[in-house]
């Protein structure tokens, strides 16, 4: 079985946000509303300082906190590792949202666009009324993952089948994979460096890795 998860090189994030950009652009998210962000964070002492940027989102959890306080099952963690929200059975007590260590779960409770009342092209096609009022997060393109099962494609290679992030990643920063298969390329670059993942400590293991040094 697979277990997809993702990788992000710090070595090669710039921080220009065109992962945020392009996550924006695919799923139509309400102004307010970022499912993929880039955190600019900086680090030492001065004159010795540094500047590092870190894309963050859902962390797609081996132990996801936010499953365990649902009261509908409507977050479910699947086979492949993704966790998913049933919009059809969440009810948007925010159980989740509170649950959530990486902050990366949102309700809107009506709809709203970019400039008024009145939606652009790209936010009329998108529109899903059934994502207000329950909770929403980055699903890694989940639906690009499950065509992939259908067409025999792979996701982290074949463009088609792989989040829209990493598809748009102009610094190659960041990677997509099957853990479980270890001759994929995010467990090939797993092996060759040094990673660690956000707030690992808590115990609910992120399935984002972050890439610092070789191995």
């Amino acid at each position: 079985m697979s277990r997809y998860a993702m990788a992000v090189d710090l070595r090669r994030c710039v921080g220009c946000q065109t992962c945020t950009a392009a996550c924006k652009q695919k799923n139509a998210t309400p102004p307010g509303v970022q499912w993929r962000r880039v955190l600019d964070v900086e680090s030492g002492e001065f004159p010795d300082v540094r500047r590092s940027f870190m894309p963050v989102a859902c962390m797609h959890c081996d132990e996801p906190p936010c499953e365990e306080v649902c009261p509908t099952t409507a977050t479910r963690k699947r086979a492949d590792g993704l966790v998913e929200i049933k919009y059809d059975l969440c009810i948007g007590c925010a159980n989740c949202i509170m649950a959530c260590p990486y902050e990366a779960r949102s309700i809107v409770h009506e709809a709203r666009f970019a400039y008024g009342d009145q939606p652009m092209a790209n936010e009329q096609a998108m529109f899903d009324p059934e994502r207000i009022n329950v909770a929403t997060k980055c699903t890694f393109c989940i639906e690009r993952i499950d065509l992939a099962a259908e067409t025999g494609q792979i996701p982290g290679v074949d463009h088609e089948v792989t989040p829209a992030c990493v598809n748009s990643c102009i610094s190659g920063a960041m990677v997509f994979g099957d853990l479980d298969d270890p001759d994929s390329n995010l467990s090939r670059l797993l092996k060759e460096t040094k990673s660690f993942r956000q707030n690992e400590e808590l115990g609910t293991g992120p399935g984002v890795y972050y890439i610092w040094d070789k191995a």
